[in-house]
């Protein structure tokens, strides 16, 4: 965890040097927020109600550096492009369901499933770059109630937290426990872990600005995060004798946000 705190402090250091260097940038901080769809290995893949049930909530704080706000120089890279980094938090609750978990009649595997809960809570810090296509950031600027769309790409480090608990018990015993989360799996005793540790991931987005004021500015977004982890939900079923599981956990977070400039 602290290699990857130093590696993101050394970023952002080096580029906070960047920022001073560069009298024509311009500011801008809001906050995020909405829901965060959590694609790990409760629940059933692609079943509607593991989707729709196994959401949480992020909130978050981000800065934009404007390259065009300032400048008088319209390159295409200020007029289309902004850095964002930001810093956010996000809590998922997660339970099994789908045909496994909700068999009826019940059988002691399926209880085993529906009774088994896990929470995983993620605080990120990182980077992305947002491009916009469409429009100019200066006709932007200047054009009230306009759209601005754009794509993104960036990487966080994420620092996660997990806990897996069961109404029938301890979590670890036969009696409580799903069998295959009590093999081995991934240097760990069991599929399963209770856990701190620290992650890369890589988003993505695709949203859209909606210019509120002179200095102010509305976002959507929908963001998809890769972890390089299969642990951050807290279940990780070995790989070689269940296939089923083998994606790295992943997310979708839609969120709303309001921006205002600070320049």
């Amino acid at each position: 965890m602290i290699k990857h705190l130093t590696i993101v402090t050394l970023l952002f250091f080096s580029f906070s040097v960047i920022v001073k260097a560069q009298s024509t940038l311009a500011h801008e901080v809001g906050v995020i927020f909405g829901p965060v769809a959590f694609q790990s290995d409760f629940g059933q893949r692609h079943d509607f109600s593991t989707n729709i049930n196994n959401t949480g909530f992020g909130i978050g704080i981000v800065h934009f550096l404007n390259f065009s706000y300032n400048s008088n120089h319209e390159t295409y890279f200020n007029e289309h492009f902004k850095v964002r980094s930001e810093l956010s938090y996000n809590r998922t609750q997660l339970n099994h369901f789908g045909e496994w978990a909700e068999k009826k009649p019940a059988t002691v595997g399926s209880e085993q499933l529906r009774l088994m809960e896990g929470k995983s809570s993620l605080v990120n810090l990182g980077l992305q770059l947002e491009y916009s296509p469409f429009m100019k950031i200066h006709d932007f600027e200047n054009t009230d109630h306009s759209f601005s769309p754009y794509i993104s790409l960036g990487t966080q480090v994420s620092f996660y937290a997990t806990n897996i608990s069961s109404s029938l018990g301890q979590i670890g015993t036969t009696e409580a426990t799903f069998p295959k989360y009590l093999v081995p799996s991934d240097g760990h005793k069991y599929g399963f872990s209770n856990e701190n540790g620290a992650v890369w991931s890589v988003t993505s987005g695709i949203g859209t600005h909606f210019k509120l004021s002179e200095m102010q500015d509305l976002l959507v977004e929908a963001r998809f995060q890769f972890y390089n982890s299969d642990w951050i939900d807290g279940l990780n079923p070995n790989k070689d004798i269940f296939p089923e599981n083998k994606a790295n956990d992943w997310q979708v977070w839609l969120h709303f946000g309001y921006v205002f400039y600070l320049n």
